[in-house]
């Protein structure tokens, strides 16, 4: 099926694959070809990708997947495949969106720290991924 990931700033991805694995706000969902229509929102966390058995992991920040039989496009804020992602840079980033969570005050400041916690969390686990290639 074809494949197409979009984020605000460029095509990360246009291509044929084998299965798709995305964080739904209902729950891990997967993809194969002919799947039944669906428009769905993405949540945060790891994306995979099945292409000829190799499997390649993503981060993916949240957005839309629309599924229609034998297409998927995925409108994402962000996404990084696991390789692209710098585990230090990732690290401070997550130890900054802890400190900015325990020195929030109002709801609003609470919300967007755990947001950007998690965020830096599922990039740390999917760039130790990096070298997990298979099904």
């Amino acid at each position: 099926m074809h494949l197409e990931i979009v984020t605000a700033e460029k095509v990360v991805l246009s291509e044929e694959v084998d299965q798709i694995n995305a964080p739904t706000r209902d729950g891990r969902i997967g993809v194969l070809p002919r799947h039944e229509p669906l428009m769905t929102i993405l949540k945060p966390g790891e994306m995979t990708i099945i292409k000829n058995g190799e499997r390649i992991p993503f981060a993916v920040s949240g957005g839309f997947m629309e599924i229609l039989s034998n297409r998927v496009v995925i409108l994402a804020d962000t996404v990084e495949r696991a390789d692209e992602i710098d585990e230090a840079r990732a690290e401070r980033a997550r130890a900054l969106a802890e400190e900015r969570l325990k020195n929030a005050q109002t709801d609003r400041d609470i919300a967007m720290a755990e947001v950007k916690l998690r965020k830096e969390v599922v990039r740390l686990q999917v760039a130790q991924m990096k070298n997990i290639r298979r099904q």
